[in-house]
């Protein structure tokens, strides 16, 4: 039948369902809304007969491609003989990264190699079209010592199989290509980061995007003007984003811990340079002159694409207009016909929740959407027996998901409030993105009108303020959880692109899975920083937790959080509780008068029976107290913190005896009103023997000549 001649009788007889409907309804509503429902199964019938040859024409070549999705915090001797990784020519594996080429050391340099080419793959296949992919990996350059050039580069691969780097392919090739696979022979797309300039190129420092040729890429640019010097030595964290649907690719760069800037926006289509499945991973080469290539961590994710969707989004106008707009239309005025007849206005989907679930299927393109009613069975319709806890805005219950079988914990936020929103929000912006063993994985989400729930993976052994004082932990438990929180601040404060402020580190939002792993969770009050941001955030925390500075500024930071996590450090070493901030300070000075008299030993849980290694109590001890600085300048980042914790033989922060003192105003806490401390410090005995005096009994100073916020 043609086309136009079904689509004018459908409109006919639209006209005439229309006209004997409204005759019911001047005479009986209720006919009317049988009429108006016969009505709405009749046109998706006739709509499909007049779709069948569209649908047919755009199933045929859909076919199913798995999403992808992993991340290696970091590297180790093991990642090159593991089933992960694919490790190729000069790539090796170390302790926490990996060598793409030799690394230098301080061997002269002539010395050192030169000419050397590697390649390193994912094991298997991804899918690259039609997709939307993510990678964010953070990578290390570094010249030979004492010069000023060195050559030539690193690149990130779209290949297409897990072949080696050609044979030829040192230098400028980069391990891409040779002179023999240059100008088509190979369908592959490479992201280069060029530290030589060769005479085909604009400088030497610069990214591009290389497809058939190495030697005139597709597109370049400069990194000058960003501040980014590929040669410098230090982390520099990519990220790489392609949108199946606009077919572009962008790029951003930046120093680890500082913000991404977007450097590189190009409209390209995968599907005219890859094959369907590529084998993703990073390749360098040198050439008479050395250069040390290195992964620490990387992260990638490819979701694919409907081909039928795709198919339509390339039909030619008239065809769009006829397959989509004109169904649509129509249906639109039944819906207004039968709401019309049967009297019912329609309840507005409100704009919070519109912006709400927009914002959430933009921030949680990997975790999974779930629909209220399969949440509502794993938890047994959020049964008391299934509730976990219950927390300042919601409940946590514990599920499981028959298909595959699997426990989950689903966070059920209330919406009556702005603020439940606003930790929704944070909450699914950030941990949504975060790919980290020590932080707890948003597994999927939920927002069914006034319902908001995040799905989380179940921990057995819940949260870590469960042990603090009360289950025993043995010391190298507690010494591996005090790790993992410190490894995954360093993650949000330095490793996952833009930095994340947590702004709630306390042992009731770290959790324990049953082999006491630590995850770090909760993140309702976690902001991004921003690297234009002046403006403060309102006051939030756990008293107690909070950093001196944020009660009286109301700006969180990474130093913040650092000062949370040390507070931390002294609650699972001496298995005592900060039930507030009056508590709180009597435990810190109560530390640090024993570490002024060389006795801190006397503050260990007494429930490990002394069975621990003194020598890495004291200096978790010392980790914790220099967290607690009053200024936050003068406390440590967490890398150094993380490198304390895993090497012995790394070198302590100096601390005074004594507790320096600090003032601040008073600033109040949901109705808590509470001052800042000074710093007289107290002794043991005060510790054992008699509280601390109320809050606004505490003497305002600035001794030892140390300035106060004012």
């Amino acid at each position: 039948m043609d086309g136009t001649l079904f689509l004018f009788e459908v409109m006919l007889a639209v006209r005439r369902i229309a006209t004997k409907t409204f005759f019911f309804q001047h005479n009986r509503v209720e006919i009317a809304r049988v009429s108006c429902v016969q009505t709405m199964f009749l046109l998706p019938i006739l709509v499909s007969l007049f779709l069948g040859s569209q649908r047919a024409y755009s199933s045929t070549s859909s076919s199913s491609l798995e999403p992808t999705s992993f991340f290696f915090p970091s590297f180790d001797l093991g990642s090159c003989t593991g089933k992960k990784l694919i490790c190729m020519g000069s790539v090796s594996s170390r302790d926490g990264y990996l060598n793409i080429t030799p690394e230098q050391g301080n061997s002269s340099l002539a010395s050192m190699p030169t000419n050397q080419v590697g390649r390193v793959l994912y094991s298997q296949p991804v899918a690259a079209w039609p997709a939307m992919i993510s990678t964010t990996f953070t990578v290390r350059i570094t010249p030979p010592p004492n010069s000023t050039v060195s050559g030539d580069g690193m690149a990130f691969l779209f290949a297409q199989d897990n072949s080696p780097s050609p044979p030829n392919s040192t230098g400028s090739y980069m391990g891409i290509l040779d002179r023999s696979t240059q100008g088509g022979v190979v369908q592959q797309l490479a992201v280069e980061l060029d530290t030589y300039m060769n005479e085909f190129d604009s400088d030497g420092n610069h990214i591009g995007i290389d497809t058939t040729s190495t030697t005139n890429s597709v597109v370049a640019q400069s990194l000058n003007s960003t501040g980014v010097n590929l040669r410098s030595g230090r982390d520099i964290t990519v990220e790489i984003e392609y949108d199946g649907y606009k077919n572009e690719i962008q790029i951003l760069i930046a120093y680890s811990g500082n913000s991404l800037t977007s450097v590189l926006n190009y409209s390209i289509k995968m599907s005219e340079t890859v094959p369907r499945l590529v084998y993703v991973g990073f390749s360098g080469g040198t050439g008479p002159l050395p250069e040390s290539h290195q992964v620490i961590n990387w992260a990638f994710s490819s979701f694919p694409l409907s081909t039928a969707e795709k198919r339509l989004k390339r039909d030619n106008r008239i065809k769009t207009i006829l397959v989509l707009v004109v169904p649509s239309v129509m249906t639109v005025l039944f819906i207004i016909i039968c709401v019309y007849l049967i009297k019912r206005a329609p309840r507005k989907r409100d704009k919070k929740d519109t912006d709400i679930e927009s914002q959430s299927r933009v921030a949680a393109n990997i975790p999974k959407m779930f629909t209220y009613k399969e949440l509502a069975k794993a938890t047994r319709n959020f049964s008391k027996e299934n509730l976990l806890g219950t927390g300042g805005f919601g409940s946590v219950y514990k599920g499981v998901i028959l298909d595959p079988p699997v426990e989950i914990a689903v966070k059920k936020i209330s919406a009556t409030s702005k603020q439940g929103e606003r930790q929704y929000l944070a909450e699914i912006c950030t941990i949504g993105r975060m790919r980290h063993k020590n932080i707890v994985q948003l597994q999927g989400w939920c927002h069914e009108g006034e319902q908001l729930l995040l799905v989380y993976q179940y921990m057995a052994n819940g949260s870590l303020d469960r042990f603090i004082g009360k289950l025993s932990l043995n010391w190298e438990t507690r010494y591996e959880i005090l790790t993992g929180i410190a490894s995954a601040l360093l993650y949000l404060h330095e490793e996952c692109g833009n930095p994340v402020v947590h702004r709630d580190i306390k042992p009731n939002n770290v959790m324990l899975d049953a082999n006491y792993n630590a995850y770090l969770g909760d993140f309702g009050l976690a902001k991004l920083i921003q690297s234009d941001a002046s403006s403060t955030t309102m006051l939030a925390g756990t008293p107690g937790y909070l950093a001196p500075e944020v009660a009286y500024l109301g700006k969180a930071t990474p130093e913040s959080d650092v000062y949370s996590f040390g507070t931390v450090v002294l609650e699972v070493v001496c298995g005592k509780r900060s039930k507030g901030i009056t508590e709180e300070i009597n435990l810190v000075d109560y530390v640090w008068s024993l570490y002024g008299e060389d006795s801190l030993l006397e503050c260990v849980d007494e429930q490990m029976e002394g069975q621990f290694d003194e020598e890495q109590v004291e200096r978790a001890l010392i980790v914790g107290l220099a967290c607690l600085h009053p200024y936050s300048a003068c406390r440590p980042r967490m890398r150094k913190v993380v490198q304390i914790f895993l090497n012995p033989d790394e070198p302590l922060m100096e601390l005074p005896k004594s507790r320096p003192s600090m003032a601040f105003v008073p600033v109040s806490f949901s109705g808590l009103t509470t001052v800042g401390y000074s710093s007289t410090s107290r002794t043991k005995s005060a510790f054992a023997r008699s509280p601390l005096s109320s809050p606004q009994e505490i003497e305002l100073n600035h001794e030892q000549g140390m300035p106060g916020l004012r």
